[in-house]
């Protein structure tokens, strides 16, 4: 399905890679496989900075298709502590597994990993570069509730600065056509770099200082966190902290229709009286971890038992664009 069988980042997933994992998510969720499908097989987790939601979701994919995963368990009880390279870590686990997950704190740290081992590798989110198995969930949300991904006029507010989250979806979005509206502080616009490859795709972005000069546009409004642990300067993070936060109230200036995304954890950005207006969808975006990353991990080991090759799934009813009858 992809070079190598690696997922490192948005770049490496084409329109027709990302259809077929949704739809194999789908699939899965109408569908579920048999809990030996995948039996034996092992899924090593590593894991260099706190996760829940991608560590425990990729944890219950393995084993809903019948493995089971090794969790390298926390950094200051790992080698990692001894002076242990990372190449040398993931050489090891990969030794043990039939495919890893890397999550690290250094941008770029998933693409030098891949180079050492010859099983598939998936970044869980390298610093603020990307984090791809995190922008497949999205985007399977944003079909399951906006009727489908192309031409979409989305939305994204918060941290742009150092969002792997944002960086990975924005990537994604352009294979879709999408119109890109980016929210945030002057501080926290997207990096010079990202803008750059978004222009170079033919992405349609627009930056604002302020989510009312779009909000009545936005068919997805996808909100992050100000990340405290991506500044370096602790005077930046308070400058900007709490300075872009949506209620209830504020969602009665949106669409009726306007779907609210979270990539979580939240921590004041989103008020909890948001939680109960149909709107949210953060919650349900959450769970869709499982099925998704199921799905992926089914294409990728069913393509490392066939040695690889060009072969995807079937598409599903949906429609040329994945939009619902």
């Amino acid at each position: 399905m992809l070079d190598r069988n690696h997922v490192i980042t948005a770049k490496d997933l084409s329109r027709a890679d990302i259809e077929t994992v949704l739809d194999r998510a789908a699939a899965i969720e109408r569908d579920p496989p048999e809990r030996e499908r995948h039996a034996g097989r092992l899924l090593g987790l590593c894991f260099f900075e706190p996760s829940t939601r991608t560590r425990m979701s990729f944890e219950a994919a393995i084993k809903r298709l019948g493995g089971d995963a090794l969790d390298m368990g926390p950094v200051d009880s790992s080698s990692a502590t001894k002076g242990e390279s990372l190449a040398d870590t993931v050489r090891v686990i990969a030794g043990y597994a039939d495919a890893l997950v890397l999550r690290h704190p250094s941008e770029g740290a998933a693409t030098m990993a891949s180079e050492f081992v010859d099983v598939p590798l998936l970044n869980a989110g390298d610093g603020a570069g990307q984090h791809p198995t995190q922008t497949l969930l999205d985007l399977y949300t944003m079909r399951e509730n906006a009727g489908g991904l192309s031409d979409l006029t989305v939305g994204i507010m918060g941290d742009l600065k150092y969002g792997r989250t944002v960086h990975s979806l924005a990537y994604a979005l352009t294979k879709f056509d999408a119109r890109q509206h980016f929210v945030s502080p002057e501080s926290l616009r997207l990096p010079r770099s990202v803008r750059y490859d978004l222009h170079e795709a033919g992405a349609r972005i627009r930056e604002h200082d302020d989510l009312d000069a779009v909000l009545d546009e936005l068919e997805v409004l996808y909100v992050t966190r100000i990340q405290r642990e991506r500044f370096p300067d602790e005077n930046e993070y308070r400058q900007v902290a709490g300075e872009y936060r949506i209620d209830a109230a504020t969602m009665e200036r949106a669409r009726e229709e306007c779907v609210v995304m979270h990539p979580l954890p939240r921590v004041d950005e989103i008020a909890p009286d948001v939680d109960a207006t149909p709107h949210a969808k953060y919650f349900e975006q959450a769970h869709n971890g499982v099925p998704v990353r199921t799905a992926l991990l089914d294409l990728l080991l069913d393509d490392a038992d066939s040695g690889g090759g060009e072969e995807t799934v079937d598409a599903a009813d949906d429609g040329e664009d994945g939009r619902k009858p």
